[in-house]
């Protein structure tokens, strides 16, 4: 099994998702966007890219900005019918919200990777050649 220092940001992120509670305890949206947001602030401290662009990117998925942090971007699209509190959303708008985070983490993350490869002039196929 790698260790994290050796995973991409994308099989990092698909960790997690895979088993929350083992990075936040008790498994909830809040717990998981707070730790997200250590992660981006740690990255960026030590000269990473975090979670640049995220909130833009966001946004743009959603095509509509509001005056929410990308918590509150993330919610709208997993919950379009609104939510009362991110503090204490229904099992099931809880569930809905964390699967979406990971899904939409995930969409990022693969974008930013092809991106990158781009600019470093890398082939961006994702299939094996034959």
């Amino acid at each position: 099994m790698k260790q994290p220092s050796e995973m991409s940001e994308r099989e990092y992120f698909a960790r997690i998702g895979q088993r929350p509670g083992v990075f936040v305890g008790r498994t909830s949206f809040h717990a998981l966007t707070a730790f997200l947001i250590g992660y981006d602030q740690h990255a960026i401290r030590h000269g990473g890219s975090g979670l640049a662009g995220w909130h833009e990117w966001l946004v743009a998925r959603r095509d509509r900005d509001c005056s929410h942090a990308w918590p509150g971007q993330v919610l709208h699209i997993a919950l379009p019918d609104g939510w009362d509190s991110v503090a204490e959303l229904s099992d099931v708008d809880e569930q809905q919200a964390i699967a979406v985070l990971f899904q939409l983490l995930d969409e990022f993350a693969a974008e930013r990777e092809l991106l990158e490869k781009a600019c470093m002039g890398q082939p961006t196929e994702t299939r094996p050649r034959r």
